[in-house]
């Protein structure tokens, strides 16, 4: 699949399934990971592969620490210690922070946000579905001790990838001129 057509087309898809990912799938993901934008070659970005029966564990830690915040039914207990069984890869997108005098924390944070959606972009080339999630796991003090980051480490991105198990949505139609706009250098 061309570059432009991927990059066009691709939506999100939440039904994934097996076969597992393979390495050399995954070595293109995070190659084009790391080809994101990246000013002053600071390389902020960080990734953790979440696989095999370490979904299951990292299932539990997340229901540990929603059922922390709330009385949790039966069903919804279920469903997030089943969160990361979703999909036979589960890739943690982590931003770095670090003090620059020319990049700001947001430029950092941006730089991984483009890595995560150049793997969405190379899991579509692929013929593999993905789809970007945060949500309040991803803010968890007790999550990000977990999963060993630090103090200056957040959590940018949960990217589950696997293979298509549905039919992904169509691409909507964008009327660009909605969204796009020529200034004219005019203020009013």
């Amino acid at each position: 699949m061309d570059a432009i057509r991927a990059i066009t087309e691709r939506v999100s898809v939440a039904q994934l399934t097996g076969p597992d990912i393979t390495q050399e799938q995954k070595e293109i993901l995070f190659k084009a990971a790391l080809r994101a934008p990246d000013h002053a070659w600071m390389r902020p970005s960080r990734y953790l592969t979440i696989e095999g029966e370490a979904r299951e564990e990292l299932g539990k830690i997340f229901y540990k620490y929603q059922a922390g915040r709330e009385v949790l039914s039966p069903e919804k207990a279920k469903k997030i210690k089943n969160m990361l069984l979703r999909a036979p890869l589960v890739i943690v997108g982590i931003t770095h922070l670090e003090e620059h005098p020319k990049v700001p924390r947001d430029e950092q944070l941006l730089s991984t946000g483009a890595g995560v959606q150049n793997m969405l972009n190379a899991a579509y080339a692929m013929g593999l579905g993905a789809i970007w999630r945060t949500g309040a796991m991803a803010e968890c003090e007790g999550v990000r001790k977990a999963l060993g980051l630090n103090r200056d480490d957040v959590i940018t991105a949960f990217l589950y990838v696997g293979h298509i198990n549905t039919t992904p949505k169509p691409v909507p139609d964008v009327e660009l001129s909605e969204y796009v706009t020529a200034w004219t250098g005019e203020t009013s």
